[in-house]
């Protein structure tokens, strides 16, 4: 249980979490939580890699150690090739428009 008994004779217990020193009663039921909470903190590492997947410079949980950049990385070298074809495309109409003496 998360509780500690303090002084059983006195039916004293202690709640380690919040510090609470309360009486113990017989008409009140205990259930443990413990195993839930592992659940929630399962669920909190799910919803940090959700949020963590919207940033590129975040770790995954089921990424491989060092590839934070890895968005990063693959979004410069793309915004290269593009550049490097977007400019041979416009080079190419402006030398064409050079040849028919349009400029």
């Amino acid at each position: 249980m998360s509780h500690i008994r303090i002084a059983p004779e006195l039916h004293l217990i202690l709640e380690p979490m919040s510090g609470i020193l309360a009486e113990e009663k017989e008409d009140v039921l205990e259930y443990s939580l413990d195993h839930i909470s592992t659940i929630v903190e399962d669920l909190d590492k799910i919803v940090d890699d959700m949020m963590n997947s919207l940033g590129p410079d975040h770790p995954l949980l089921s990424s491989f150690p060092g590839r934070e950049k890895a968005a990063v990385t693959a979004g410069v070298w793309t915004n290269i090739f593009y550049g490097f074809i977007g400019g041979l495309l416009l080079m190419f109409l402006f030398t064409v428009l050079i040849k028919i003496g349009g400029l």
